[in-house]
């Protein structure tokens, strides 16, 4: 079955898809030729390890609370919580609790 990607101006419930987080599943809610869009459910301990991405990206976390390493530092990610990094930046992401983040990757030209 194909993954369903919101439509424009489709209404995406963050809140609802958060609710689904024992089932662990990560979704791409958009995916065009320009940016991504994706909600990733990160239990408690897991890591995605150190990576890069092609280009910008914002990191906003939903539920929990993350571990966020780039650039030297490590930093914590709190609900309501986001930050970005320019392309090409090794980073990496650590689960303090089970949590929810919004990733947004912008593609280059």
């Amino acid at each position: 079955m194909a993954t369903h990607h919101a439509s424009p101006a489709e209404i995406v419930d963050l809140e609802t898809w958060a609710q689904d987080m024992p089932n662990e599943q990560t979704k791409v809610i958009v995916k065009t030729d320009e940016m991504e869009l994706a909600r990733l459910v990160i239990l408690a301990g897991k890591e995605f390890p150190t990576h890069k991405v092609s280009g910008p990206i914002i990191v906003h976390c939903i539920n929990g609370k993350i571990e966020f390493t780039a650039m030297g530092e490590i930093q914590v990610l709190m609900p309501g919580q986001l930050l970005h990094l320019m392309p090409d930046e090794q980073h990496s992401v650590k689960a303090v609790e089970d949590s929810v983040v919004l990733l947004t990757i912008i593609f280059k030209a």
